[in-house]
């Protein structure tokens, strides 16, 4: 399978088409809350994204956002359907730790959903560790939030 990875901006347009995929499901799985959740995940404030594609076809994505001046957080991590549990979400979420060190931070933070449990137990696998709530997900009771030193 031949795979690559770019990095680029909010504007992209496969970033666009994999967001509203991503958004459709999180609309089933979040349910009542989808609308609490969908209001903080704007992309025109994201400046750095990076697009999965195989065979030429962006079949995932994820960005950072500066959270601190030590921390990225991670946003609008996805990966088709068709194309999930092959490890390619290890090798978006490798890409996006790097860059943080790269813009001089050592920290990345992330909230999913519980009702996500294979988003849970990947973040898991890729080391990293719950933390308390977070800003806006603070009293959420579907929220999990997430930290790993990069």
């Amino acid at each position: 399978m031949n795979s690559e990875i770019i990095r680029t901006n909010a504007a992209h347009q496969d970033f666009i088409t994999l967001v509203k995929e991503l958004d459709a499901y999180l609309k089933i799985t979040d349910k009542d809350e989808h609308d609490f959740y969908n209001q903080f995940n704007n992309i025109d404030v994201i400046k750095h994204v990076v697009i999965l594609y195989v065979n030429k076809v962006a079949v995932g994505c994820g960005a950072i956002k500066k959270f601190d001046n030590s921390t990225m957080e991670i946003k609008r991590m996805y990966v088709s359907n068709d194309y999930r549990s092959i490890g390619l979400a290890q090798k978006l979420i490798a890409e996006l730790e790097t860059w943080t060190k790269e813009l001089g931070l050592s920290k990345c933070i992330l909230e999913t959903g519980k009702r996500q449990k294979a988003a849970v137990k990947f973040y898991e696998k890729c080391n990293y560790n719950v933390i308390e709530n977070y800003g806006q997900y603070v009293g959420m009771k579907n929220s999990i939030c997430f930290e790993k030193n990069v």
